[in-house]
């Protein structure tokens, strides 16, 4: 190998690529090309490890509009009009630069759903990190949710629901995944392929410059390591002011049907969107660097096609249009400029000033990286270590006090109260008020929609399979909690190194229980995103497929919260149950995590989210809340903080399923629905009736752990990891 053909190892090609790429050129590639390639051929942009395995997903059902392979998923609301959304990562910029690598993040995932046509309505957060008292955790989370809050706040999409959880093996590779729920009117609705010989090529948005250069194949295809602060110049720099003009812009274009197609500029930049606007449409594409408005006078043009400067949108014009177009960009102050032409080449040619610097078959370019079989090696042991932080023979008070301080557990209403939740006048339940976000979509027939966003890595950990399909019936479960039913799912598969065997084992187990746990509910895969090589120095992450999921709800008027409403009223437990302590909450406050999960029972989990979700429609319950982490004894807090209610509750029907003490109050598991409201319509549901609403403080008897504490002890606990976060700067 030459010094001069082994600069594609610098760009994380290897040779193997390296000469497939010589084959299908007939040629070694130039600059250019070779960095184009390794862009494309990039484990971020060509999902070589991940795309096999994503095939076992279910992505028909018929409210889809459109699914996997366009810009977002959107499914049927009715009236005409569609709901788009996806969830995407931006876990290693926001490792590097916690603020520029949220901010971009959230601007990204926007573009991706008004890139369809689509308003954004709507932004989710799933963030994790390295525990609290970890100063670089404490670092990484102040910039990201500050990065957050000010892209949401600064276009004027609401944040309306997330989550955050602190485990030890986030320390030094975070993760920061973006969900955005957009409207759209569905005959306006367009698609990225590239169409229409001779059609013009148009850019807009931003400036083009050298921020974000080698992202897509030096930090989202690459594990992270000592002197990562180098790679700072990876990071994107994103400008919300810029996008909310370019977002107006091209809802205007498309509103007056003045485009072909559009695709949206992220990573990969000019490459990625030419080329896979090109390969989805049969066609050619030639680009001339020349015509692109720089921010710096001197860049190159294998620069201009790889920067990953955002704010950025790629269209196709017929070219009696291009004047209008080019008038409405002005209009909204958004620079634009026709740098291309569509073609019947099947090439994508990069020209500078009419001479041609890089010439690729569109089908190499985009299609032709090897797709890798894995070889994955199930683990039979826990890889990530344990450290106990709760004294040993604590009282099941203390425990419980313990578990709501958890970071993980406690409150986040110091985190999002950062975030604008209410603008756009659409959100009906505000964060942490019920299990689901609630939105209004009067222009549609069907009343509201409901959002929910959710995943747990220490439990995946424990168990790939089980762990992933519990994160499915979670999200089911908190639409069901407020009304709705599910109309499609995306999701974000947030992993380490699939060329090593357990990681690899990981994968290929998480994705078998998205797929089999969607199957068995009947929800389709509309849209997705894969993140590899989630690795510090001192190994992976959890395995952390995190589940976005969208469902419809004809009142929302009568959507539930999780809050107890009414004293006096009866408290019951729905659904299949089963607690046990195995890689829970208090598993991990005594270091205890271990291997194994029970199996969860998908078919009486559905059923439990159907008679919930009845229930809730009918206005039958005051309050609908699922048992997640801490188990049921922290759902119950949970329920009274939000009311100022107590409760009195005998947990001796889990006792007679033989349950220990324990694992009735902390036990953990899926498909449990904690409810309050009149006897007889808890009674006709089916619930195991265990205790009413009233009081001031929380009664629970569990056997030898029975114990009461009152509200203000557990609220305080619950809230006092919005003062420890203020105390560090975070």
């Amino acid at each position: 190998m030459t010094v001069e053909t082994a600069k594609h190892r610098e760009l994380g090609l290897t040779d193997a690529e390296y000469e497939l790429i010589v084959e299908q050129l007939g040629r070694e590639p130039n600059d250019v090309e070779l960095a184009m390639f390794s862009l494309l051929w990039s484990e971020h942009c060509a999902y070589k490890h991940s795309r096999k395995l994503l095939r076992r997903l279910p992505t028909e059902g018929e409210r889809v509009v459109m699914g996997p392979g366009e810009n977002a998923g959107a499914v049927d609301v009715g009236n005409g009009y569609a709901v788009a959304f996806k969830v995407e990562s931006h876990n290693h910029p926001s490792a590097v630069e916690p603020f520029q690598g949220a901010a971009t993040g959230v601007g990204g995932i926007l573009r991706d759903v008004f890139a369809l046509g689509a308003r954004p309505i709507a932004i989710l957060d799933s963030l994790r990190f390295g525990e609290l008292d970890s100063v670089r955790s404490r670092h990484l989370l102040d910039g990201a949710v500050r990065g957050i809050g000010h892209y949401g706040n600064s276009i004027g999409v609401p944040t309306v629901g997330g989550e955050i959880y602190f485990e030890a093996p986030y320390e030094h590779n975070c993760l920061v995944n973006a969900m955005c729920v957009g409207l759209a009117k569905t005959g306006k609705m367009v698609r990225a392929a590239a169409a229409g010989v001779g059609n013009a090529v148009v850019l807009m948005g931003a400036s083009t410059g050298r921020d974000g250069i080698g992202g897509a194949s030096v930090l989202a295809s690459a594990e992270l390591g000592d002197g990562d602060d180098a790679k700072r110049p990876t990071v994107q720099i994103g400008d919300p002011f810029e996008e909310s003009k370019l977002l107006e812009c091209c809802l205007e274009l498309l509103g007056k049907g003045l485009l072909v197609s559009l695709q949206d500029l992220g990573a990969a930049g000019l490459t990625s969107s030419a080329g896979e606007m090109a390969s989805a449409g049969g066609v050619g594409i030639d680009l001339d660097v020349a015509r692109v408005s720089l921010r710096e006078a001197d860049m190159e043009p294998f620069e201009i096609m790889v920067s990953e400067s955002q704010e950025r949108m790629l269209a196709v014009v017929e070219p009696a249009r291009v004047s209008e177009v080019l008038a409405v960009c002005e209009k909204w102050q958004t620079g634009a400029a026709e740098i291309g032409t569509v073609t019947d080449s099947s090439l994508i040619r990069v020209l500078r000033d009419g001479e041609l610097v890089g010439e690729m078959p569109v089908e190499a370019l985009v299609d032709g990286c090897p797709l890798y079989d894995l070889e994955p090696a199930a683990s039979e042991v826990w890889i990530y270590g344990n450290r106990r932080t709760l004294e040993e023979g604590a009282s099941a008070e203390d425990t419980l006090l313990a578990l709501l301080a958890s970071p993980s557990i406690a409150s986040k209403r110091w985190a999002f109260e950062q975030y604008d939740c209410v603008v756009g006048s659409r959100t009906v339940r505000r964060p942490e008020a019920a299990d689901a976000a609630v939105l209004q979509i009067p222009e549609a027939q069907i009343g509201a929609i409901a959002v929910s966003i959710d995943g747990n890595g220490r439990r995946v950990a424990c168990d790939p399979y089980a762990g992933t399909v519990e994160a499915v019936l979670e999200c089911a479960q908190n639409l069901a909690c407020v009304g709705a039913e599910p109309l499609g799912l995306t999701n974000c598969l947030n992993f380490g190194n699939p060329e090593k065997p357990v990681p690899a084992w990981q994968l290929d187990q998480a994705v078998s229980g998205l797929a089999d746990a969607c199957e068995q509910l009947g929800v389709p895969v509309v849209g997705g995103n894969v993140s590899l090589y989630n690795e510090g120095p001192e190994g992976p992450i959890y395995p952390t497929p995190v589940v976005g999921m969208v469902g419809e709800l004809p009142d929302p008027a009568k959507a539930c919260g999780s809050a107890f409403v009414n004293e006096g009223e009866t408290i019951g437990l729905l659904g299949p149950f089963e607690p046990s302590l195995a890689g829970s909450e208090l598993a991990k406050l005594r270091g205890e995590l271990d291997m194994g999960l029970p199996q969860p029972d998908v078919a009486a989990a559905a059923t439990a989210c159907a008679a919930a979700r009845d229930a809730v429609r009918a206005g039958k319950l005051s309050s609908a809340h699922d048992v997640s982490d801490g188990g049921l004894a922290c759902a119950l807090a949970e329920c009274a903080i939000a009311g100022s209610i107590g409760c009195r509750v005998d947990l001796q029907p889990l006792r007679e399923r033989g349950c220990s003490p324990e694992e009735a109050l902390f036990g953990e598991g899926p498909g449990g629905f904690l409810l309050s409201g009149a006897r007889d319509e808890l009674e006709a549901i089916g619930a195991t009736l265990i205790g009413e609403t009233g009081g001031d403080a929380i009664e629970l008897a569990a056997g030898d752990r029975s114990f009461t504490v009152g509200i203000d002890s557990v609220e305080g606990a619950w809230l006092s990891l919005g003062s420890q976060a203020e105390h560090d700067g975070a």
